[in-house]
């Protein structure tokens, strides 16, 4: 296979609130906490659960949308790419790197009352979503979401 490939689809629960910034040219940046949680059958025949926290920026228009109708503990899909940030300890200056998703596209997955919706009406002033790539695990109109709805007192923070 010829080139590279360097695509993410995370769905999850945001762990804090998203802190909006802009940055000297007027761009806006949001950083966002992602915990994307995984149930499985131990060898014990138990029920187990792994929480991988995952951070991620958003960029322009998707930052501040995502700021605006998302909060803590609230679920949502994206879609992005890797990127690698690298930089020097302050400390023992000793080189320092973090992986983190840059997000690109995200989708609502809940339709919780109050999330934005002006008149009550579930998803009634929420902006269209920001297009699902061929393949995603989206759930179309109406249909119950193909995987096992994590509830809040699930969440470990």
């Amino acid at each position: 296979m010829a080139g590279n490939y360097n695509r993410v689809l995370l769905m999850g629960n945001i762990t804090r609130d998203i802190e909006l910034k802009y940055t000297q040219t007027n761009q806006a940046v949001a950083t966002v906490g992602l915990a994307v949680n995984r149930k499985y059958k131990g060898a014990d025949g138990q029920l187990k659960e792994d929480v991988t926290f995952v951070d991620c920026d958003a960029w322009g228009k998707t930052a501040e949308m995502i700021s605006q109708y998302f909060a803590k503990g609230r679920p949502i899909f994206i879609e992005g790419r890797l990127r690698l940030d690298t930089w020097k300890d302050k400390q023992d200056g000793s080189n320092r790197s973090k992986l983190k998703v840059v997000i690109e596209n995200f989708q609502f997955v809940d339709s919780k009352p109050g999330g934005g919706a002006t008149n009550g009406a579930p998803g009634a002033s929420r902006p269209a979503p920001q297009g699902r790539p061929a393949g995603a695990p989206a759930a179309a109109a109406g249909e119950a979401p193909p995987y096992e709805p994590i509830e809040e007192d699930d969440i470990p923070f």
